[in-house]
């Protein structure tokens, strides 16, 4: 998969991400987010919840790894779900629309894949764009503290009254 370059972006080519990844995200993630990512409640989600692999992408220029996003297997209360997160883009190219670009990829295959939504905990203003909103996830706890209003969903099925429960291992 590619996508056309624009003036400040590069052409990008979107993969899987796979095992001989690894060094490169975690490269990325360090420069992205610091430290600091191993305390923070979406970590917790990711020591316990199932990685999938098929539902997370890689943007790559040639051989530089420009942004990935990663998607996790979990439940809310009954509701089975994905959690997207971290996402992570290179600094020179985070008004390039790369992130975005890897939101709709995840977003897109989640839906393809049968999922009923995507949780995540970020920035709302950012995230309407892609369909994400607070109010389904008003009853939805994460295994840690986080502001009640970052934690976004977009649902691609009917969720009823919303997601209600602990943000849990399928």
């Amino acid at each position: 998969m590619s996508a056309e370059p624009s003036p400040s972006r590069p052409a990008l080519n979107f993969t899987h991400e796979t095992p001989q990844d690894q060094p490169a995200i975690e490269a990325l993630l360090d420069r992205a987010f610091g430290p600091g990512r191993f305390v923070k409640s979406s970590e917790r989600v990711r020591e316990f919840a199932e990685f999938a692999p098929e539902l997370s992408f890689c943007a790559w220029a040639e051989a530089r790894l420009l942004g990935v996003v990663r998607m996790w297997r979990v439940r809310v209360g009954e509701t089975p779900l994905v959690f997207l997160g971290p996402l992570a883009v290179e600094t020179d190219q985070r008004s390039a629309g790369v992130g975005g670009l890897l939101v709709e990829r995840a977003c897109e295959a989640a839906d393809a894949a049968g999922e009923a939504a995507v949780l995540l905990v970020g920035d709302g203003s950012y995230f309407a764009r892609f369909g994400f909103a607070a109010a389904p996830a008003t009853k939805a706890k994460m295994p840690g503290p986080v502001d009640q209003r970052r934690l976004l969903v977009r649902a691609f099925r009917e969720l009823g009254e919303g997601l209600c429960g602990t943000v849990e291992a399928r």
